[in-house]
């Protein structure tokens, strides 16, 4: 049990840490604020009651009328109310804009996180899920904050002015009402926090199970369809929607305890605040004024403490976010890229091995690429190409050997365009660029005409999956983008393999051109991609087995070997 609590506690300062780091001091004023805001409401409710108690009893006497000061109380009151209402507007400004910046910098760190050796295979074999870390999971950390940290604090606030307010008036009864009210309040909120955890937990679990099978229906229907398994699908998703529904049905029902635990706690707090300053009334300790105003901050005092229960209830959810992005918070690292225009490419001795296989998909491969140099990967299909390029661009790691790359950028056979416009889809390479610029990749990519002459221009919508866009287009837009990325090192994986002839050679054509001072590595079996490179290096079953030279007879024997247009 103690390892266990440990290693939450682990997990809790893991993901806090970033969270808070990213804005501490907007952090603080809004849970400052929002501590305001609670006093202030009740020194308003509280001021009042006294105001007109006292001005009832001050109009039973002429003289006591005319001595009255009205001006100082009403003044007061509105004062804080004005203030009141302005707290309010700062805390909700204040405190979201704060957890959106925290929740923002938590995605970048869970980006960082996946940005490792094979994390672009796990993602492809699990986006479902890993998108639900990144979207609901993270946005579950928002009640750490919003409904678990401000309303305690501001319960705290409460209790300590309900404490001196009826302290001035007994100094036991002030401290015996704070107690109460913080065992009592925060008492209730550890209660339902610990009954509603497993079954907040299983709502979350619920909900992510109920949207896979929903995607899947919607999306595999078809398929499901000719299988035979639509029915299946259907009682699945109708079994997690089930599941679903009773997890809501128990948090209902703890909420509704809850409710009722807090207004007893309230009732039994008035009942006997009442009768303590009857008691002192009585005693002519103090007047009725200020049994009034003691009365309705008791009254208003307990109520911050309520405003916990909707963070006990999503407490579960909130642990198993935290307990599923530690992990990653944890080993997130940070992308710098090398600026060396000038850096060689080196591999010593490396081999690798994809996951799930026993067998190695490269072999003891040792290269050096000089800078500026253009080589050609070749060999047969499954050769060890695209292994070579993936641990060369970062996405397989190597189980032994050392290797050293520049900055660089991978272009594939695949262009991945997002449901955006055609601007932040050449913005993924460079966030910074303007439309400049933009222009004139596109331009030196021979695709500035075809965007010119849409009415859209650089704002023209794609669909997902360059939906809008030919394949040649495409290839274009992916060409753009690579020239766009300030890299060194470029790595062509058979980028030319999925396009029409006329525009494969025109793309080459006009990477050549720009390729000046950058280090080139082509994957290819195809003679037009190999022919921009001056060196051929051979592969077979993961092992480097020819380094052919430009102008030697082997090269071009090589060069004719391959799969022509």
């Amino acid at each position: 049990m103690t390892r266990a609590r440990h290693r939450r506690l682990h997990e809790l300062r893991t993901v806090l840490r970033p969270f808070v780091a990213t804005a501490p001091r907007r952090l603080a004023l809004g849970a400052a604020l929002g501590a305001l805001t609670v006093l202030m409401g009740m020194a308003l409710l509280g001021l009042s009651g006294w105001f007109i108690t006292a001005t009832a009893l001050a109009g039973l006497s002429a003289t006591a009328a005319v001595l009255f000061d009205v001006f100082m109380p009403s003044a007061g009151i509105r004062l804080l109310a004005l203030g009141r209402t302005g707290a309010r507007y700062g805390e909700r400004l204040v405190t979201h804009d704060a957890t959106f910046a925290a929740l923002a910098d938590l995605r970048e760190r869970l980006f960082r996180g996946w940005a490792r050796p094979e994390a672009a295979r796990a993602l492809m074999a699990r986006p479902a899920r890993l998108l639900f870390r990144l979207t609901a999971d993270i946005d579950a950390l928002e009640s750490l904050y919003l409904r678990l940290g401000v309303p305690a604090i501001a319960a705290l606030g409460a209790a300590l002015l309900a404490g001196v307010v009826t302290g001035f008036m007994d100094l036991w009864l002030g401290v015996v009402l704070t107690a109460w009210l913080l065992v009592s309040g925060w008492g209730i909120g550890l209660w339902l926090t610990r009954r509603a955890r497993p079954h907040a937990m299983r709502r979350a679990q619920a909900t992510e199970l109920l949207r896979a099978r929903a995607v899947d229906l919607v999306s595999g229907q078809t398929e499901l369809a000719m299988a035979g398994r639509l029915d299946a699908q259907r009682d699945a998703l109708a079994a997690a929607d089930r599941r679903l529904a009773r997890a809501d049905l128990a948090l209902n029902r703890l909420d509704v305890r809850a409710g009722a635990a807090y207004s007893m706690a309230g009732t039994l707090t008035l009942a006997a605040v009442l009768l303590a300053v009857g008691a002192l009334v009585g005693e002519g300790a103090i007047g009725a004024p200020a049994a009034a105003l003691a009365l309705l901050v008791a009254l208003t005092a307990t109520e911050p403490f309520a405003a916990l229960r909707r963070g006990a209830l999503e407490a579960g959810r909130t642990w198993l976010a935290v307990h599923r992005l530690a992990p990653r918070m944890a080993d997130a690292v940070s992308l710098v890229a090398v600026d060396a225009m000038g850096q060689d490419v080196s591999l010593h001795d490396v081999h690798a091995t994809h996951a799930g296989s026993a067998a190695p998909a490269l072999q003891g491969v040792s290269l050096r690429i000089a800078a500026g140099e253009r080589v050609a990967l070749v060999g047969p299909s499954g050769a060890g190409k695209s292994t070579l390029l993936a641990v060369l661009a970062g996405e397989i790691a190597p189980t032994h050997g050392d290797v050293q790359v520049p900055a660089h950028c991978l272009l594939t056979q695949r262009s991945e365009v997002f449901q955006d416009s055609l601007r932040d889809n050449l913005r993924l390479a460079d966030a910074s660029a303007d439309d400049a610029r933009l222009w004139s990749v596109l331009e030196a990519a021979g695709l500035a005409d075809e965007v010119r002459a849409t009415s859209g221009g650089l704002d023209t919508p794609l669909g997902e999956g360059g939906l809008g866009l030919s394949g040649g287009q495409l290839r274009r837009l992916a060409l753009a983008r690579l020239l766009l990325r300030d890299a060194p090192f470029w790595l062509l994986d058979e980028a030319t393999e999925a396009v029409d002839t006329r525009t494969a050679h025109d793309v080459l054509r006009r990477l050549a051109g720009r390729a000046e001072g950058h280090t080139l590595l082509i994957a290819t079996h195809l003679r037009r991609e190999a022919a921009l490179a001056d060196r051929l290096i051979r592969i077979d079953r993961g092992r480097l087995v020819a380094d052919l030279h430009r102008g030697t007879p082997a090269f071009d024997a090589a060069l004719r070997a391959l799969r022509p247009d």
